[in-house]
């Protein structure tokens, strides 16, 4: 008999398939099989084969190049036959309503009620089997499954960055309201402490004051104490006058100021404060928001035999909704409603290939060696000016001010007057090495489409390279967007 080394079969993993030799099993070996011969019905490795050649000279024994005279290993037929339900079970019928496989439970259990449920063997009798285009479905469908995987994986990823952004935010909100309360703290510290000062003072006053009488009136008693038993009239007569001076300032300063009064100091919490944020359930809302991609087609033809060769070069969308088309085939620029319904038209005297937003109801338009500003006025296209330039104008992108426009070859600055300001950056190593421009939402990056090369180039603001960028599927690349 056969021997098989039982293939693994994972979850979500491949499946392997192999098998090992006859002879070494017996020993209680393991090795795997490299030939398979019919006539014994047994496997054998590299050494076994050789020994069994030389004995039986007539066999031929099959190596792994032509596995498709091996039998089915046990596995795969378990994994294949099996229910997948009721595993001890095989699968022996099939429901054609359902389209699915049934073993005998199956059917007594879910399609006791189907109309059409045959045996397998009925069903092979008029069945085509093509295992070939079957592999080549579970490839294309593996491939659709591992995309789908790698886009729900990057999602993730995504949505990773999005909340480690945003926890960074709250504990920035966190930051700013106890240094809020931190400021609030320490003026009314500061107010605490001029209003201790405030009242100190007067105290203090009094305080030197009365030391001061203390003083004065020690020394003139014991001015006294050691004249007075020395019969110095005169000097007797001066200490008692100057006492009695003492003794009345005393007795007016005590009378005009000294009022029993206890000072103290009081904090009347701002309760405002602690009922709002008491009041609060978070720092903030929580929201999130779900870009669904999918694709809708709209016809953007006018409908007349002078629109027949649409061709979409650049599409822009102003901050009300309104969409605008360069349609290069026919020369125009088109305007669609939110809802993409075509509403007008202007025809230019030559193909657009570029066009960016400049103010939130006009854009710029490139045409042979022209920028073309358009407005939208009431849902109608209105040409406003032109700038001449000196250069083909291949794409265009506007940020705060400044005009970049690449040419093909090289990539200019100019002001919205058509002044020029710079030329940033230049390739004539080919013809289209500067083909269409963005800016970063930050305004700090300019990015370069180099479509003879297929390379994205990222230059800083004054015009140098900052990172150059090249994939195998970057293939010929046109637009780019900045945010």
């Amino acid at each position: 008999m056969a021997t098989f080394l039982q293939p693994t079969i994972d979850k979500g993993s491949d499946m392997v398939h192999d098998f090992l030799c006859s002879t070494c099993k017996d020993k209680k070996l393991d090795e795997s099989a490299e030939y398979y011969c019919e006539s014994c019905v047994k496997f054998f490795c590299g050494k076994c084969i050789d020994l069994r050649g030389q004995l039986y000279t007539k066999h031929s024994p099959h190596g792994r190049g032509d596995m498709k005279n091996w039998p089915v290993a046990k596995k795969v037929e378990d994994f294949l036959l099996k229910c997948d339900v009721h595993k001890e079970e095989n699968n022996d019928m099939f429901c054609k309503d359902h389209g699915q496989l049934c073993c005998n439970k199956c059917v007594f259990m879910n399609h006791r009620t189907c109309t059409t449920v045959m045996l397998l063997s009925a069903l092979l009798k008029n069945t085509s089997i093509d295992l070939k285009q079957v592999s080549v479905t579970i490839q294309t469908t593996l491939a659709k499954l591992k995309e789908l995987q790698d886009n729900q994986e990057a999602s993730i990823r995504s949505v990773q960055s999005s909340y480690d952004e945003q926890l960074h935010k709250i504990q920035e909100t966190r930051k700013n309201i106890i240094a809020a309360l931190n400021k609030l703290e320490k003026k009314t510290l500061r107010e605490m402490k001029d209003t201790l000062i405030k009242l100190q003072a007067p105290l203090n006053s009094d305080i030197d004051k009365c030391a001061t009488l203390r003083g004065e009136l020690k020394q003139l008693g014991d001015a006294i104490h050691n004249i007075s038993d020395k019969s110095k009239q005169e000097l007797s007569l001066i200490a008692s006058i100057k006492c009695q001076v003492k003794i009345q300032q005393f007795e007016k300063y005590q009378k005009e100021n000294f009022v029993e009064v206890k000072s103290s100091i009081i904090f009347q919490p701002n309760f405002e404060i602690v009922q709002y944020l008491s009041k609060l359930s978070e720092l903030g809302r929580i929201e999130h928001s779900i870009q669904t991609f999918g694709k809708s087609e709209y016809d953007v033809h006018l409908g007349d035999s002078n629109d027949s060769k649409c061709s979409i070069r650049d599409i822009c969308v102003l901050p009300d909704g309104h969409v605008l088309i360069a349609d290069l085939g026919n020369s125009k620029i088109k305007l669609l409603k939110q809802q993409y319904q075509l509403v007008s038209n202007c025809r230019l005297s030559g193909q657009p290939w570029g066009m960016s937003v400049i103010t939130p109801t006009e854009v710029g338009v490139t045409v042979g060696s022209k920028v073309k500003f358009i407005k939208v006025n009431n849902c109608q296209l209105v040409k406003v000016r032109n700038l001449k330039l000196q250069h083909e104008c291949i794409g265009i992108a506007y940020d705060e001010g400044d005009l970049f426009v690449p040419s093909g070859t090289a990539r200019f600055k100019y002001t919205l007057s058509g002044k020029l300001v710079s030329k940033l950056h230049e390739d004539k190593s080919d013809k289209y090495t500067v083909l269409r421009c963005a800016v970063s939402p930050t305004g700090g990056k300019l990015y370069i489409t180099n479509r003879s090369q297929h390379k994205l180039l990222t230059l800083a603001r004054d015009g140098s390279v900052l990172a150059i960028f090249m994939d195998p599927e970057l293939q010929w690349p046109t637009n780019v967007l900045g945010d």
